[in-house]
């Protein structure tokens, strides 16, 4: 069984989930190896002292990268920049307290959110049965949600023992329950590098994540997963890593952007729109047309180019505008979760996106109504 607390969410008490254990394709038999704490497999952010085979070393940019996307390195925006702007959808990573599902959606409608995640990342809360009520609720509030896995299914381990199992099965079992839910993707971590090269450790995501694939065809359960940009500086997952990945798996991967990682990463450097613009576009050129940009932001404390907490908005030095302004030069549909510790800072961040993207929207309509819109997701 699985025991975890479902923390500020509908039930708001202590759940037992039974997940049988037993053959990879037997159902809905997923875990190779009972888990009693899933956040125990993985290290803490913030903590000095890992696991040693989670250790994290020095790294250096993907070699294989003909650009970074950290950052621009001038003001000038992509070519594609236009006049065109997706739809943006805009929620909280968490579920409201709430009496019933329906009732949680309709909070999140009222405080005028489209969209929320929900995180599996301590532990499963769900069963599948709960899980289509969920799905169901958010289709007739028209909320688009979203999952994130436990922080210890990831990909790339060293070999494909005991810990690449018990990984495989967590993302098998969560992919089980987000497609009941009608989830938009899954973010997932890349995992880390373990004393090898930047391109090994790749190498090994691509390839235990092909494993994945295979599994998950096997039981029609796949559905978008999303790789996350880390905010550790020697973490596997800067924004070169996680768009390699999805370049090498066809579509079915996709980047989740988490910007209050890039900027700690970068020593705050996502200022501007084009810092912003520049990673959209590097994004925009891997994922399938049509697909939306999951984008994570939150306003964040960082030291020596690692995030150490996420903070109200307002008090680090990350803001909404650019990232508005950036979206609104794509066609490609967007949804940004706020992992804000706060109401107010959800409602800030929202404000400030809808403010910036429609106000972008009108200027480059005016002064570029006759431009036609080139990227790739039109």
């Amino acid at each position: 069984m699985l025991f975890t607390e479902r923390a500020g969410r509908v039930f708001g008490q202590r759940v037992a989930v039974t997940l049988a254990v037993g053959g990879t394709h037997e159902g809905r038999n997923d875990l190779d190896v009972p888990v009693v704490d899933l956040s125990g497999l993985a290290p803490e952010v913030g903590e000095t002292e890992v696991d040693v085979e989670l250790e994290q070393v020095d790294s250096a940019w993907a070699p294989w990268h003909t650009k970074s996307v950290e950052t621009g390195s001038d003001n000038t925006l992509p070519d594609r920049y236009g006049s065109a702007v997706g739809e943006l959808r805009f929620g909280p990573a968490d579920l409201p307290d709430a009496r019933s599902f329906a009732a949680a959606m309709s909070d999140l409608r009222g405080r005028g959110y489209s969209a929320c995640e929900i995180g599996f990342v301590g532990g499963f809360w769900l069963d599948y049965d709960e899980a289509a009520e969920l799905g169901a609720a958010a289709e007739a509030a028209d909320v688009v949600l979203s999952v994130h896995a436990p922080l210890a299914a990831f990909m790339g381990h060293a070999d494909d023992g005991k810990k690449f199992k018990m990984a495989l099965g967590m993302l098998d079992h969560t992919a089980g329950l987000a497609k009941a839910v009608g989830a938009e993707v899954i973010v997932f971590h890349p995992g880390f590098l373990l004393g090898r090269e930047r391109a090994d450790a790749i190498d090994a995501v691509v390839r235990q994540l092909g494993l994945l694939r295979e599994r998950l065809e096997a039981k029609d359960r796949l559905v978008p997963f999303g790789v996350e940009v880390m905010g550790r500086v020697r973490d596997l997952g800067t924004a070169d890593d996680v768009i390699e990945i999805s370049r090498r798996l066809d579509g079915w991967i996709r980047p989740v952007l988490d910007f209050a990682h890039m900027h700690a990463t970068s020593d705050g450097a996502f200022t501007d729109t084009n810092a912003f613009a520049t990673v959209l576009e590097a994004a925009d050129d891997v994922m399938e047309p049509g697909a939306p940009f999951h984008v994570h932001f939150s306003d964040i404390a960082y030291a020596n180019r690692n995030e150490t907490k996420h903070l109200p908005y307002g008090q680090g030095t990350l803001r909404a505008e650019p990232l508005g302004e950036a979206l609104a030069g794509f066609e490609r549909p967007a949804t940004v979760i706020s992992e804000s510790p706060d109401e107010a800072s959800h409602q800030a961040i929202r404000a400030a996106l809808e403010s910036a993207a429609a106000d972008s929207t009108k200027r480059r309509s005016k002064t570029s109504a006759s431009s036609s819109p080139r990227s790739r997701s039109s």
